[in-house]
């Protein structure tokens, strides 16, 4: 009788399991469900959806699931990533450069909506089960399709037939230390946005700025999506800049770059630590350097904020065994341990893409290197992130300000370094 009855419970479980299981294809006994990102996970919270719905952004990720749910294959899903990732990018392209509507009372100058957004629909393909069956690669490559074109980093075209119009490079990062501050907003995420398909008029003559955005996540950086995105377009560049978000109250031109990862948690509270991972590492140089035109660009005056040629790094001496922080520079030999941007992924960006440029053979004819802009503040009696608004008067001041400098340096940047 107690064999029975436990045949008898494990059938009815048995039963109860099919009942309430999943019913696509892709699902099988012992396999976890998908489960969003740490990243993804804080969409949930009052801030982003306040956000998201004062810039009208909140409708973004429901109607991409809506076109997710009607294919039927993984290539259909895929033109629908595509289109919509590329769609995201331009409308908050189209936002922040005044066109079309608002959306909200969100000032359009706002990076923060594109972010959330993005989040919102890489969440929905994470974890998407569709009845025709899914493969873990075939996931990968579908967020792979759309953390690409929703960053720009496919849009990147310069006009044909236009050779007196310099081409510029620029890359911006999404919001970080969210945990910190919800709240937080990236002015080189900002600024990418702005200054894309932009023209601007320098001594020189014009030239067309082309920007794309990148994750603060250590995996997609070993992933090399920063080589990726921009080897194709290097070699017919005018000049480059990689920017992020820096020090309180400053810009800074970083000279040199180091090789090392210093640990500090990403946007997954992922913390990496040891040698930046490239391609060839046997060939792999400790440090890089700056090729924009920093003398130039710090003696100018380019708006409110003072512009630093910043030279300290912090390096282990070719015979020591402990770091040294060294305000002039690497010496002869050292091996690094923070470049002028730090050890984050600001340094990292700058460090991965002034190495594409030497080993490309572009250093001495290709003006490029990493601005750090000033930490975008709140204004005051707005610093409490328990307590305070997402926005305020002195905070868009500040993100536009930030903007409207980044600008200002890359018009004295273009004709320096073509005089």
């Amino acid at each position: 009788m107690n064999s029975l009855r436990v045949r008898i419970g494990m059938l009815g479980l048995a039963l109860l399991a099919g009942l309430s299981a999943p019913t696509t294809a892709s699902a099988t006994a012992g396999v976890a469900a998908p489960v969003p990102t740490v990243e993804e996970q804080r969409l949930g919270e009052a801030v982003p959806q306040e956000i998201l719905r004062r810039s009208g952004f909140d409708s973004v990720a429901p109607e991409f699931a809506r076109e997710l749910a009607s294919t039927h294959s993984c290539v259909e899903a895929r033109h629908v990533v595509v289109r919509e990732g590329a769609a995201l990018w331009r409308r908050a392209v189209d936002r922040a450069q005044g066109r079309g509507p608002a959306g909200g009372d969100i000032s359009r100058d706002d990076d923060r909506p594109l972010y959330w957004a993005r989040l919102g629909m890489t969440r929905e393909v994470r974890t998407w089960t569709p009845a025709f069956g899914l493969s873990e690669t075939q996931r990968a490559a579908l967020l792979d399709d759309l953390e690409r074109t929703s960053r720009g980093q496919t849009d990147i075209r310069y006009p044909q037939g236009t050779e007196r119009l310099k081409r510029v490079l620029v890359t911006g990062f999404d919001p970080f230390t969210l945990d910190r501050d919800i709240r937080i907003s990236n002015p080189s995420g900002a600024a990418a946005l702005a200054l894309d398909g932009t023209v601007i008029r320098t001594a020189a003559g014009p030239a067309r700025i082309e920007t794309a955005v990148f994750p603060v996540r250590w995996q997609d950086f070993a992933d090399n999506t920063v080589e990726r995105t921009l080897r194709p377009y290097l070699p017919g560049t005018d000049l480059f800049t990689t920017v992020s978000q820096g020090r309180v109250g400053r810009f800074d031109v970083e000279r040199t770059n180091g090789a090392w990862r210093g640990g500090f948690p990403d946007n997954d509270n992922v913390g990496r630590t040891g040698t930046v991972p490239v391609t060839d590492p046997a060939s792999q140089p400790q440090w890089t350097t700056t090729t924009l035109p920093y003398r130039a660009v710090v003696a100018a005056h380019t708006g409110r904020f003072p512009v630093y040629d910043h030279t300290e790094v912090t390096e282990i001496p070719a015979a020591g065994t402990e770091p040294v922080v060294r305000p002039d520079g690497p010496t002869p030999g050292s091996t690094a341990r923070a470049g002028g941007g730090g050890d984050y992924l600001s340094n990292e960006i700058a460090y991965r893409a002034t190495l594409l440029r030497d080993r490309l053979g572009l250093h001495d004819r290709l003006p490029g290197g990493h601005v750090h802009t000033p930490v975008l503040q709140f204004g005051t009696g707005n610093t409490d992130p328990a307590t305070g608004s997402v926005t305020d008067p002195d905070f868009v001041r500040n993100r536009l300000d930030i903007i409207a400098q980044v600008r200002a340096i890359l018009t004295v940047a273009v004709a320096a370094a073509s005089g």
